[in-house]
């Protein structure tokens, strides 16, 4: 694909893996950015990195390629059910997707499948 990206970054997005509030698959949303042009797109499923693999998997194997310079970036949405707003959340490094891993799993724990139970607390 030769022509220029637009300068044009999807960065909160969120696929069926959200369940009640995403539609497409996370292939298709990963795909249509590719497609489109876009400078990168941003995975943010709610509470949850559920569809980060099935996205990049797509990119990865997309033909043709997404343009030179294409990122792909992988985050959550953290929703709390204590009323704290919604945070979109990137992990910068290993270290930190770790930690958010951790914090998911603290949710998911507590609450029931599809339902974590996230307290702004938790993040320690």
């Amino acid at each position: 694909m030769n022509r220029k990206p637009l300068d044009y970054v999807e960065l909160v997005s969120t696929s069926n893996f959200s369940f009640l509030r995403g539609g497409s698959h996370p292939e298709e949303l990963a795909i249509t950015a590719g497609v489109l042009g876009l400078d990168g797109f941003g995975l943010t499923d709610r509470n949850s990195f559920a569809g980060v693999v099935r996205a990049y998997v797509a990119l990865r194997d997309m033909e043709p390629r997404p343009p030179q310079g294409f990122r792909y970036f992988v985050g959550t949405r953290l929703c709390f059910a204590d009323g704290t707003p919604d945070i979109v959340a990137y992990p910068s490094d290993r270290d930190a997707y770790g930690r958010l891993c951790k914090l998911i799993s603290v949710g998911n724990l507590r609450g029931e499948k599809g339902a974590p139970l996230l307290h702004f607390s938790d993040r320690r």
